[in-house]
């Protein structure tokens, strides 16, 4: 039997009822042991030497050392440790966040509001924290010992790529997706003519952040998408949190739909919900594409982009913070191509004529 590794864990707060509520909810899991806390970053620094945590959980705004300045020091010192945000949700909480995942934190979650109890606080932690925290890669070996280099290999699954003259890249990503759309958005040729449609696993005001923070990468505008609007080539439209993303034909012209239907995979927006609407009116005319992320997002949709002549592409596992979504796709025989995040474009455009 197959033992998995215990997941050590640093939890860093300024605020004692946050160390105290998260490191209750880490430690009722058997395969989670929370070996240590901190008020602020200096004093988790200081810890790191002794501890050795795999993953720490991480404050924003604390006296001292703030989450972005400790997340540097993290990133230089030990990049082998993981760290998943605690972030306010507010806009500038929003923004703190996407600037740590660009920094290299693999994840956030948010703190409940203030009118909450406590037992709801705790459920609200509980129900975001844990399903992260049990999704990511341990190293059982040598927890100082960092990852190895990826794998550059594209693998093509398809004797041949089949290149034609296509419209739309359909894009889903959920855990370490900001960061690695940031990549992505930075390898997309100047002039490109194609759409691009994301939906990434975010509530409201951080996708906002998010489209903001894509349109300042690389050469195509990003925009979080409106109900109603024309889709113009060229350009890439993110779905709303909170919002299923659909595209629609009307009129002879195609549009973007948001709606409130209920969630999909127990997401929204969900990309199985994009992926359905564009092989509808794009059909073979589009690529589908699945990044890194948690859960089985996506898969469906897969199935329904390539029964209608689309290919689909997939980030590999080696540069997949959770190699769950594309990990679903290859193994249902879906995928077309398996590509590294620095080569996920090269691959795509061995579709496109």
């Amino acid at each position: 039997m197959t033992v998995k590794p215990t997941r050590r864990v640093l939890v860093v707060d300024d605020a004692t009822i946050y160390r105290h509520a998260i490191s209750q909810i880490l430690s009722s899991e058997s395969e989670i042991e929370v070996v240590g806390t901190a008020a602020n970053g200096r004093l988790a620094l200081e810890k790191i030497p002794e501890l050795r945590p795999d993953i720490v959980t991480l404050d924003m705004e604390m006296p001292e050392m703030d989450g972005l300045e400790t997340l540097h020091h993290l990133h230089a010192l030990y990049p082998e440790i993981q760290t998943i945000v605690v972030s306010h949700y507010t806009e500038e909480g929003a923004e703190l966040t996407l600037r740590a995942l660009q920094l290299g934190a693999v994840d956030f979650v948010t703190k409940p509001g203030k009118n909450c109890s406590l037992a709801e606080n705790l459920q609200f932690l509980r129900e975001q924290l844990l399903p992260k925290i049990r999704q990511l890669k341990i190293n059982p070996q040598r927890r100082a010992a960092t990852a190895h280099a990826p794998s550059r290999t594209i693998k093509w699954l398809v004797e041949k790529p089949q290149k034609k003259k296509r419209e739309l890249i359909a894009i889903g990503a959920s855990t370490g997706g900001p960061r690695h759309l940031s990549e992505l958005f930075g390898q997309f040729s100047p002039g490109m003519r194609q759409t691009i449609l994301i939906v990434q696993h975010m509530p409201p005001l951080f996708t906002e952040k998010l489209a903001y923070q894509l349109n300042q990468v690389g050469t195509v505008p990003a925009k979080e998408a409106e109900d109603g609007e024309i889709i113009t080539a060229g350009r890439a439209y993110i779905a709303p949190g909170d919002f299923h993303m659909k595209v629609v034909e009307k009129e002879g012209l195609r549009r973007i739909q948001l709606t409130r239907e209920p969630p999909e995979n127990f997401c929204r927006p969900a990309v199985d919900v994009l992926f359905r609407s564009v092989a509808t009116v794009y059909g073979q005319q589009a690529v589908g594409v699945v990044m890194t992320g948690m859960g089985r997002d996506g898969l469906k949709g897969c199935e329904v982009l390539k029964a209608g002549g689309a290919p689909v592409v997939v980030q590999d596992e080696a540069t997949s913070v959770v190699w769950g979504m594309p990990g679903h796709v290859v193994r249902h025989g879906l995928a077309d191509a398996i590509a590294p995040i620095d080569r996920l474009y090269e691959a795509i455009r061995m579709f496109i004529a």
